[in-house]
């Protein structure tokens, strides 16, 4: 007896398939400037356990008892020196990231963004793209630099959506990029762009980035020696005499040995030395954010002036530059090779 396919019963719900789907991923922002949205944040990103690692009986009591009814007022004073009419600078310019995506790399490719923390939710953003037909995702945290406080939660969280799906998409990880070509050509480019335009000749050029525990570093994290290797690269591009480059850390956090040197001590110790004009890029985020526009730009120049410094920038992350999005452009075809 032959087997014969039997045709779909009419009450089957139309499906949609067969389409390719592409995730921008960022950290995360609040919904407003408000102490109440700054707490809910904070909290979601605080109890992370890829983002702090001590045991969450001894760190759940100081976060709730002590941070969320300490910190949210001041973070949202921070927030609202930064927010801008359309919202948190990171979520603006990640949408627009992902919009200028959707345009470059066309139909057949579909492009949404989301953030690790707060909305809109990865999980979330992955039932979009799924409901549109799309079985096969490239998940593309847009994190230079590998850790497992950026990168793998990102993919942690994914996995927890995946979990709950009777039908799961296949999936793709853009991986680290810190020492990529595509990413070292595209920050020369438009660091020399910024440095050009300057009304002064800075004598130092800090390249700051995110800082770590130093605990990660030892206990196997890549992301002191990724953050290492992209300063080396870039200085190499960006040599010319009488400038000087050196490599920080910012937004230390907590009692605990943070890596090193840290950003806002270097600012005053240059200012201290003698140095009157400085020059700060941050290499590791894909976009301004928090980090960028309020600790490097507002409060990093008061450190640098108030120490004897006189002239000061902080140059712009990638963002929707020419250079930044033709860079994301040529990753993301390229990890969507076979796909498309």
């Amino acid at each position: 007896m032959t087997w014969q396919p039997q045709s779909l019963p009419a009450q089957h719900p139309p499906v949609a398939s067969g389409k390719v789907g592409v995730l921008l991923c960022n950290l995360g922002t609040p919904d407003s400037a408000e102490p109440k949205a700054v707490k809910r944040y904070l909290r979601e990103f605080l109890s992370d356990r890829r983002v702090v690692e001590i045991p969450p009986i001894a760190w759940q009591p100081i976060l709730r008892g002590i941070i969320l009814n300490t910190r949210p007022k001041k973070s949202a004073h921070a927030y609202s020196q930064v927010w801008t009419e359309e919202g948190s600078p990171l979520a603006v310019i990640t949408r627009d990231q992902a919009e200028a995506m959707q345009k470059r790399l066309g139909n057949g490719v579909m492009v949404e963004w989301g953030m690790r923390y707060g909305t809109p939710a990865i999980g979330d953003r992955i039932d979009k793209l799924m409901r549109a037909g799309c079985e096969r995702i490239l998940l593309a945290p847009l994190y230079p630099q590998y850790s497992g406080a950026t990168m793998a939660t990102v993919v942690d969280k994914a996995a927890d959506k995946l979990r709950t799906m009777r039908w799961q998409p296949t999936l793709r990880t853009l991986p680290p990029y810190h020492d990529d070509p595509l990413y070292i050509d595209a920050l020369a480019s438009d660091l020399v762009r910024q440095i050009d335009a300057l009304p002064f000749a800075p004598e130092v050029l800090l390249l700051s980035f995110h800082g770590m525990p130093q605990r990660t570093l030892e206990l196997g994290d890549p992301y002191h020696c990724h953050c290492q290797k992209t300063s080396r690269l870039l200085q190499a591009r960006l040599a010319r005499p009488g400038l000087r480059f050196r490599t920080t850390f910012q937004s230390r956090f907590g009692r605990a040995k943070w890596l090193e040197p840290a950003t806002d001590a270097v600012l005053a110790e240059e200012a201290r030395g003698g140095t009157r004009r400085l020059a700060i890029a941050a290499p590791g985020f894909s976009a301004d954010c928090l980090e960028t526009l309020e600790e490097l730009a507002m409060q990093g120049r008061d450190q640098f002036t108030e120490a004897g410094g006189k002239e000061f920038a902080t140059l712009s992350c990638l963002n929707t530059s020419p250079a930044g999005l033709d860079m994301l452009e040529g990753m993301l075809r390229r990890e969507l090779g076979g796909w498309i």
